[in-house]
């Protein structure tokens, strides 16, 4: 089978990042950004997106309205962490119904879906070089920021996703406000977040995280001292995502300027 038209190879996958990181000089060792689906540099999640076991969907109509979340770290010159977003619900509220039990119309009358935009999450994550480190910490809170900030440029007001469990978990730890699809089991992962609620729910996680008792949403597996650590680091993480203190400067959402935004939805 020949490779589709975004499998870049090695060599061609280091160019792309390469060019990117070269067309916005800045300081730090990472660099976040947000990408519409006609940008080159795209086709760098598009390639990475199965490393993130994460299932693609191959939709025409999802790919020209997905947005491109990009994690790059300038001292490999090579991805850190992706994801995509897709505008108007995507797979997920394509597949929900079946996955969960429920029609369409009762997602929809369930979470008030009937305005506003609604991205589905559809892969979010690190790669796996950055996944158990102090730098994967730092990759996880830019790429979350990033999609809190793309969010708000594009004016959600719903998240939906399909989510695996590894994200899910992430998620969950961060403090995104995240509920079963139309009272579905939780055992699903069809999840369903009001975009604006996004903010206060993880700065609340911070807060509760970074005392030393009480509860808290999501898991922490570990137990004693390295409970402790993991659970400082995490409201550190949460802390950083709600506020983007030492995140927004190093984030740009090219896919998101005003200009740019309109013509690809024209030629959409």
């Amino acid at each position: 089978m020949s490779p589709t038209f975004y499998e870049l190879d090695e060599r061609a996958l280091a160019r792309h990042c390469a060019a990117a990181i070269a067309a916005h000089p800045a300081t730090g060792r990472f660099l976040a950004l947000a990408l519409g689906p006609s940008d080159p540099t795209a086709d760098v999640v598009r390639t990475i997106e199965p490393q993130l076991q994460a299932v693609v969907s191959s939709n025409r109509e999802h790919e020209k309205r997905s947005i491109f979340l990009l994690v790059l770290d300038r001292r490999t010159g090579l991805p850190a962490a992706a994801g995509r977003v897709v505008d108007g619900g995507g797979r997920a509220l394509d597949d929900a119904p079946e996955r969960i039990g429920r029609e369409l119309s009762a997602i929809v009358d369930a979470h008030e879906l009937h305005e506003g935009k609604i991205w589905d999450v559809a892969t979010l994550g690190n790669l796996s070089g950055y996944r158990d480190s102090k730098a994967g910490l730092t990759v996880s809170a830019l790429l979350a920021r990033t999609l809190v900030l793309a969010g708000h440029r594009a004016g959600v007001r719903h998240l939906v996703g399909l989510l695996d469990q590894r994200t899910h978990r992430t998620l969950a730890l961060l403090g995104v406000p995240f509920v079963p699809m139309a009272g579905s089991e939780a055992s699903s992962r069809a999840l369903y977040a009001p975009f604006p609620a996004l903010e206060p729910a993880i700065a609340e996680q911070g807060r509760r995280l970074n005392r030393l008792a009480g509860s808290f949403t999501g898991e922490i597996e570990a137990r004693g001292l390295r409970r402790l650590v993991i659970r400082r680091l995490a409201a550190r993480m949460s802390e950083q995502v709600a506020t983007g203190q030492g995140l927004d400067e190093h984030i740009l959402l090219p896919g998101l300027e005003r200009r740019r935004y309109r013509g690809l939805r024209k030629r959409g």
